[in-house]
């Protein structure tokens, strides 16, 4: 029998339809019946290709004796954290302060009549393991608690309201300056120092940090680190990794050990965005090494393959875990994507399993769970005879040997068993589509085009920004969900922020070839202006400067309304939409965004000067508004110029210059005398791009 979440869109929500726990869904009828019934809010959220929501969702949640408690005694709501990261941040950020950490699935107490949190934590076992008490005994405690402990309860919600209150205002003493060289070295700095990490923990993309790191490389301020080697290190990591799928395409979320080996298998969209992006910088920043393009290509081919829908957009996720048979009862992590040394016997030559274990990390004892993941120990161009052995296991795999081959999603557990799949069962892929997301892929395939200038990468970014303008918007208004051709839940600021960066990464790209495709270069910018102003007039904070998470009028269930800062793993808000604000100022040549990013960065300067680590995205949009260069010059220099790391630069194809005048180079309010040569014009560039003034 199943319960409310069964005609739920959310892939994620739908997981938890056939749990005795009678699950309601984040909504006013929920909130009001806890309120009616006077029974605490047991709130948990997660998301679909989540590894412990899977699990918890497979003990405690399929329990009989604990949905008995649970519905006797709470009203559980499911959220999916991917529809609504502005309830994630809130209840995160309330449960890390409860208990110093967070994770999913998140597990929060709520107070009915206000919805105030009273305690929380992330996963719980059906009986105590793992150090952690058993499921069961957490709910009859948290109850016994709530009805005998009053004063305490509210004692700690006032407590936990007036931080979270707190947090969201961000308070400024006024001491950093946005004008200071000191602030921007500090950033970056301190940004590149976390990429070096050390010890035993887990590896993380961090692409918010490697980007910053990166674009400090063009400055020449004393620092402990050389920014060019640990950047360098960086695409390395991820292009040789076990992190990076080098059968079929596509990077895995982290790896669990600081070796870059075995990851956790799950495929996300913003992950893959970024790290194309990342790549293609370093490319263009002169740091060529073959594993970035190839890489970058196999990712590209996996997107076509496997996470793009024939409307043109991305999906959003595959799972860690899949079924290694259809009569198996649980699906098992990393399942799709490992080998056995005796497979390995079976499907290869000997002079290719041979040369594979030079080349990788293959032993006949393995190095995950007796199967192999495969890393790459150098970073050179791979053999004939190496991408013949990758080709056979894609096709053990897939059961195809075509790469470019569309492959169908399992979009649920049901499907993943049944279907009559060629090769090995594949994780579900959760279809839906999500505006950020779909944005940060957008980005970097079109800095991969700009770089590169594969047709395939542009068209594939266009296809996908066209649906999102198309579909998006009902009554005037943009939304950030997708289910099948169905628009949902109104668009969150970081919505916003990427995908008018996506337009604006787009109006760059085209400038390699205008004729690439039939839209003008002018459409994009003119829709991201077109976007700005929606998000300027909803989401903009006037009195305190930056945007907030959620629009004005989506905001009524908040207990906070947040202005998100710190980069995780996709980059805040706020600090891209600074940039943007910054680009917009010199393509649409508008003061008031130039003075609206100011205004911004003024109110984040204080917790930029505090906790550089935690934001690298503001220093970003710091550098933009240091170091913003306008370059006007011909479309031959044009074509020239954007394949080239010139991350705070504008290129404007300018018709009326003298015709011994190549280019014009402008920062801030005074331009540099005109220049007659290319070699000329890029000094000028290096010059005022790299000047901490």
């Amino acid at each position: 029998m199943t319960n409310r979440l069964a005609q739920s869109q959310s892939l994620y929500l739908r997981k938890h339809a056939e749990n005795p726990i009678d699950w309601w869904y984040w909504c006013d009828e929920a909130l009001e019946t806890a309120r009616r019934e006077n029974k605490p809010i047991f709130l948990s959220i997660g998301y679909s290709s989540c590894h412990w929501c899977t699990v918890m969702e497979g003990e405690a949640f399929s329990d009989r004796a604990i949905a008995q408690y649970m519905n006797a005694n709470f009203i559980p709501i499911k959220v999916d954290r991917e529809e609504r990261p502005d309830l994630d941040s809130i209840y995160m950020t309330a449960v890390q302060m409860m208990t110093g950490q967070g994770g999913w699935p998140l597990n929060v107490f709520l107070s009915p009549e206000d919805l105030v949190p009273f305690y929380g934590g992330t996963y719980y076992p059906l009986t105590p393991n793992y150090g952690r008490p058993g499921f069961l005994q957490v709910l009859q405690a948290i109850r016994r608690y709530y009805d005998t402990e009053k004063t305490k309860v509210q004692s700690l919600k006032e407590e936990l309201l007036s931080f979270l209150h707190e947090a969201s205002v961000i308070p400024t003493d006024g001491s950093a300056s946005i004008q200071s060289n000191d602030l921007l070295q500090q950033g970056i700095e301190a940004n590149t120092g976390v990429l070096i990490g050390g010890g035993h923990g887990a590896s993380f993309p961090m692409m918010p940090h490697a980007e910053l790191a990166l674009r400090g490389i063009r400055f020449n301020f004393a620092s402990r680190y050389d920014a060019k080697q640990v950047c360098t290190q960086r695409g390395l990591d991820l292009a040789l990794g076990g992190i990076y799928d080098h059968v079929a395409g596509g990077f895995h979320r982290y790896t669990v050990d600081a070796n870059w080996t075995v990851p956790h298998f799950e495929k996300m969209l913003y992950d893959n965005g970024q790290i194309v992006e990342y790549l293609a910088s370093l490319w263009s920043a002169g740091i060529c090494e073959p594993a970035f393009e190839r890489a970058i290509a196999g990712t590209v081919q996996w997107l076509k393959r496997e996470m793009t829908a024939p409307e043109g957009y991305f999906y959003a996720a595959q799972d860690a875990d899949s079924f290694t048979e259809p009569s198996a009862a649980e699906p098992e992590e990393g399942a799709f994507y490992v080998w056995s040394y005796g497979e390995l016997e079976q499907l290869l030559s000997r002079e290719e399993l041979a040369e594979l274990q030079q080349h990788f990390t293959v032993t006949p004892s393995g190095n995950f769970e007796s199967n192999n993941v495969l890393q790459r120990r150098d970073s050179g161009k791979l053999s004939d005879t190496l991408e013949a052995a990758l080709a056979k296991l894609f096709a053990n795999r897939y059961g195809s040997e075509k790469l470019d081959e569309t492959f169908p999603p399992a979009r649920n557990n049901q499907e993943a068993k049944t279907k009559n799949w060629l090769g090995r069962i594949p994780p579900v892929t959760d279809t839906k589509m999500i505006v950020a997301w779909n944005s940060l892929m957008i980005s970097g395939l079109a800095s991969a085009y700009a770089v590169f200038g594969h047709q395939e990468y542009l068209e594939l970014a266009v296809k996908a920004s066209t649906f999102i303008l198309d579909n998006q918007w009902v009554d005037g208004r943009f939304h950030r969900i997708n289910y099948e051709l169905t628009p949902a839940v109104l668009a969150q600021s970081e919505d916003y922020a990427l995908f008018i960066k996506a337009l604006l990464d787009l109006h760059w790209a085209k400038g390699r070839n205008p004729s690439a495709i039939s839209t003008p270069q002018s459409f994009w910018l003119e829709k991201a202006v077109q976007v700005q102003e929606e998000f300027d007039e909803f989401l903009w904070s006037v009195d305190l400067g930056g945007y907030y998470n959620t629009a004005s009028d989506a905001a009524r269930d908040l207990i906070v309304r947040e202005r998100s800062y710190m980069d995780n793993a996709t980059p805040s808000a706020n600090g891209v939409a600074i940039a943007n604000l910054v680009r917009l100022a010199l393509l649409a040549d508008d003061i008031h965004c130039l003075e609206r990013a100011e205004q911004a960065l003024k109110a984040f300067s204080g917790i930029m000067e505090r906790s550089p680590q935690a934001c690298p995205g503001l220093f970003a949009a710091l550098d933009w508004y240091r170091h913003h260069t306008l370059i006007r010059t011909t479309s031959n220099q044009i074509t020239l110029l954007i394949s080239q790391y010139l991350p705070t630069s504008i290129l404007v194809w300018e018709t009326n210059l003298p015709p011994e005048v190549v280019g014009l180079v402008c920062q801030g309010l005074s331009c540099l005398e005109p220049a007659h040569t290319f070699e000329q014009l890029q000094e000028q560039i290096k010059q005022v791009g790299s000047c901490l003034y």
